[in-house]
């Protein structure tokens, strides 16, 4: 109630930003789980079906949300650039199928596959029957997809995760390969500071080099 009143005009308080801000940091405190490459790996060596390795491989190589990758056609990518255009999101609101806007603002963006990512979207959509530009390449379900998941996850021993864990796992591979949490969520289509609240603990600590950078100058300044 107070957040509709304050985003109409109705009252301006600064309190209700702070109270806000508590809401958001109590309602995202989770665990976080994810797979390293080499369990992703194990896992995808036992998964069989073209469609399935390729709607997973999107989803660890590029960390899209699953409605995003739900609601891919043929025309959002381009494989000349290797980029896969997020414009839509697929949802099923009340048993209705819907293409929506994206989450947010920074949602909508372009992403940059890897070569084997590329080439292997490239041959799917070419094995399609006459695929039309605008229609879904993964037809199926969330359900259904989770449900092959947990198949492979069995089959392969490696640990049981959600599909947006997947998102996860992308995420902790980009920050153990050393980027920085602006340059993940302007991949991930997040803003950066939920980079850094959501995945604080997997980022180096600096800690370190700072106090030895910090000697170095208190070197250089020699003994007073």
């Amino acid at each position: 109630v107070f957040k509709y009143g304050d985003k109409y005009g109705y009252t301006k308080d600064y309190r209700l930003h702070l109270f806000e801000n508590v809401m958001f940091k109590d309602q995202h405190k989770k665990e976080i789980n994810f797979w390293q490459p080499s369990e992703f790996n194990e896992f995808i060596k036992v998964v069989d079906e073209h469609i399935y390795v390729a709607l997973f491989d999107v989803l660890y190589w590029c960390g899209l949300r699953i409605g995003e990758l739900l609601a891919l056609t043929p025309e959002d990518f381009d494989f000349e650039k290797k980029t896969v255009s997020i414009t839509k999101n697929y949802q099923v609101v009340r048993g209705e199928k819907l293409i929506l806007t994206p989450k947010t603002a920074k949602s909508v963006r372009t992403i940059y596959m890897p070569e084997f990512l590329n080439e292997e979207m490239e041959d799917l959509i070419n094995s399609m029957y006459e695929p039309d530009g605008k229609e879904r390449i993964f037809p199926l379900s969330k359900r259904y997809f989770q449900h092959e998941m947990e198949r492979g996850s069995e089959m392969s021993g490696v640990p049981k995760i959600r599909l947006h864990d997947l998102r996860h796992s992308h995420v902790s591979l980009l920050i153990n390969m050393g980027f920085s949490a602006l340059e993940i969520a302007e991949r991930m289509g997040h803003e950066s500071v939920r980079i850094t609240y959501h995945y604080a603990h997997l980022f180096p600590s600096k800690q370190l080099e700072m106090i030895n950078k910090l000697d170095e100058i208190k070197g250089e300044l020699g003994d007073v």
